[in-house]
Parts: C-alpha cells; structure tokens; sequence
C-alpha cells in the first residue's frame, strides 16, 4: 500500500509536470503521444534526483505504462537488482523510439548483460525491439569506456546482417551504433568505414542509407581530428 501510494504521488507530479505543446513536439519528431504529459526530460532528472533509487517504485511507474513514467522508471532503478528478466520484458512494452533509447542509456548499458543483451535483441522482429538491440551497441560505444575494441566488433556481424531492415526505427539504430563504433578509437573508426563501405555494395535502399551517411560522418575532418586526441583501450 506504502509502494502504491507512492507510485500514486510521483504519477500525480508528472502530471503536473504536462505540457500539451510538449506533446505536439513530440509528435512532430515521430514520438509516440498515446499516454503521455509531454515532461522535458530535464525535468525528469530533476525529479529522479529527488526521489533517489529506488528498484521497487521503478517497477510500479514502469508499470503504470505513462511515456514519462517509463523514462522516469529507468533513471531510479537500482542497477544491482536489474535481471535480465527485467530487461527483456521491458523491451517488449517499448512503443516509441525515444523510450527505447532512454532506458538503454540510463540503465541497460550500465548491466552486466547488456553486451550479451545487445547483440540478442536484433535478432527480435518486432520493431523496437530490434531497435533496442543497436541502440544498446550504440549506448555501449559511447558510455563504456573501458572495454576492448574486440567486444565491439562482434556487432559488425548483426550491423551488417539487418542494415537491409526497411523500418525506419532499426535502420536509424543500425546507423547510430555504426557511428558510434566508429568514433571510439581511431581502430574502431579504420574498421567502421571498411564495414560501410562493404555495405554500402548490398543491394538494400536501407543499407545504402546506413553504410553512405556512416562514411560521411566517421570520414569528416571534426570526427577525424578528435579521434588523433582520443585514447581507449584496444
């Protein structure tokens, strides 16, 4: 009863929190409005940071099914008691891009399973869930700075092998973990553009897309330049 009341007290803060011009944004960038108050995410942190962790009333807001609830949810869990149980029922109530990339950013990536996680989630057909498995690549790439450059080109199998997925949701993941695996290391970028340019000979609209905008970037002076100041582990 304390838990409920307390998932009822945040629920009613997000609510106070709406902003119906928030929610037309959001639409315009192809998020999904069903269920939502149109809270910044900045306001989100906000709020997580008062309420502390707290893996119990992370599981009730994630429950409620409220878009901003769902985030909020990701930043309050405690990361010792995520199980991978967890995160795969979790990513089958994603429903929206940005929900997907929050959770795997606030909260997947910093798991123990999450590399594991990774690379099983695009074998999932369902949109988001796919999704989730390269924007998880994509998170890691950015967030772990520790682990070798091996554990990161074993996603070059799955990046080539569904960079020919038409939907709109995947394709942009399979693009941003690309990128973002290219702009580790100056290795990791060598071996980035020689993965696009392999798929850029695939008779695939979509993986055109992908291989074509990844050489643009990970090929750029800013990206290049930077690389030459960036160490990381090999």
């Amino acid at each position: 009863m304390i838990e409920q009341n307390k998932i009822q007290i945040i629920l009613k803060k997000l609510k106070n929190l709406s902003n119906p011009k928030n929610i037309e944004g959001m639409a315009r960038f192809g998020i999904n409005s069903k269920n939502t108050y149109g809270v910044l995410i900045p306001d989100l942190r906000k709020l997580a940071k008062e309420i502390g962790k707290d893996h119990v009333l992370a599981q009730g807001l994630w429950d409620s099914g409220i878009h901003e609830a769902k985030i909020l949810a990701s930043m309050i869990d405690e990361l010792g008691l995520v199980i991978e149980k967890q995160m795969d029922n979790w990513i089958k109530d994603f429903d929206s891009w940005d929900v997907c990339d929050q959770v795997c950013m606030n909260l997947f990536d910093k798991t123990s399973f999450a590399f594991e996680k990774a690379i099983e989630w695009t074998k999932n057909k369902t949109e988001f869930e796919r999704r989730a498995g390269f924007a998880l690549m994509a998170c890691l790439a950015f967030h772990d700075k520790t682990s070798s450059d091996k554990k990161f080109l074993k996603f070059f199998p799955y990046i080539e092998k569904y960079s020919t997925d038409e939907r709109n949701y995947v394709r942009k993941a399979v693009n941003w973990a690309l990128r973002q695996i290219g702009k580790r290391n100056i290795n990791l970028n060598k071996l980035a553009i020689e993965k696009a340019k392999e798929i850029l000979k695939i008779d695939s609209k979509s993986a055109k897309w992908i291989a074509s905008d990844a050489i643009r970037e990970l090929t750029s002076e800013a990206v290049q330049a930077r690389l030459k100041k960036t160490k990381f582990k090999k």
